[in-house]
């Protein structure tokens, strides 16, 4: 009895992910290719940047959806979208974010595809993933709040272009979508299931930041596929840190 309930659990959980990476996937598709088409006649000049940004978003959800699932695949998807989201930053002064894609994430797609393959990771196979314990969970607490702050006020010097108050939000974003960056893809790339968590934290930060972007440029062509591409990120996210739960629990 007992043998068919985990049979019937793990059926039901399995017919759950595939509809969910389907809803993912054809969706952002779905909302990126009309964006793209609305948002072409105006583009001018940025035509071309627009359906590269957009391009790059495709490769970056197919990328999010086989790490949440587990599987190597997502590093061959990541190494195209961080390449082009990079550039993308770099044009819009969003340089912290620049930096990170193009000269951390970039090669940490390499490292963590290798991490992967010694963790059990193949065409056939899921990562075998785990958790931190309390002495890690304290060292990058400890790693995030440092580097959250030393990031903030160093763009606040180096980017010019908001204007100074209390608290500059836009800036914020950038360096808390910055080391939620740096923390979740060393997670990611060593299985750690705690990586969600700061994936989370980027994908909320980066919705934010493209949408006061867009409220401060309305003619950027490319901002609101960036809005829309992390936007199904988050709901993915929630749907990965769900999977990685199990997937460290039967680790354990």
């Amino acid at each position: 009895q007992n043998a068919y309930t985990n049979s019937s659990t793990m059926a039901r959980y399995e017919i759950f992910n595939k509809l969910f990476n389907a809803f993912i996937l054809i969706g952002m598709t779905i909302v990126t290719v009309v964006v793209t088409a609305i948002k072409f006649q105006d583009a001018g000049s940025g035509r071309v940047m627009l359906v590269v940004a957009a391009f790059g978003s495709l490769m970056g959800v197919l990328s999010t959806v086989f790490s949440a699932n587990g599987r190597i695949l997502t590093f061959l998807f990541g190494l195209i979208d961080v390449s082009i989201y990079g550039v993308m930053c770099l044009t819009g002064a969003k340089y912290g974010n620049a930096a990170l894609h193009l000269l951390y994430f970039l090669p940490m797609q390499f490292v963590g595809y290798l991490q992967w393959r010694k963790r059990g990771a193949s065409d056939g196979e899921r990562v075998h993933a785990r958790r931190l314990d309390s002495r890690k969970w304290l060292l990058f607490g400890s790693l995030f709040l440092v580097g959250l702050l030393a990031a903030y006020f160093i763009l606040c010097a180096l980017d010019k272009t908001e204007a100074a108050g209390v608290i500059r939000w836009l800036v914020l974003m950038d360096a808390l979508s910055m080391m939620c960056n740096i923390l979740g893809q060393l997670l990611l790339s060593t299985a750690y299931m705690e990586q969600w968590i700061f994936w989370i934290g980027v994908n909320i930060a980066s919705v934010v930041m493209w949408v006061l972007t867009l409220r401060e440029s309305p003619d950027s062509s490319y901002a609101l596929i960036y809005v829309v591409k992390y936007s199904f990120y988050l709901l993915n996210s929630l749907n990965g840190l769900r999977i990685w739960l199990a997937l460290s629990r039967e680790e354990k």
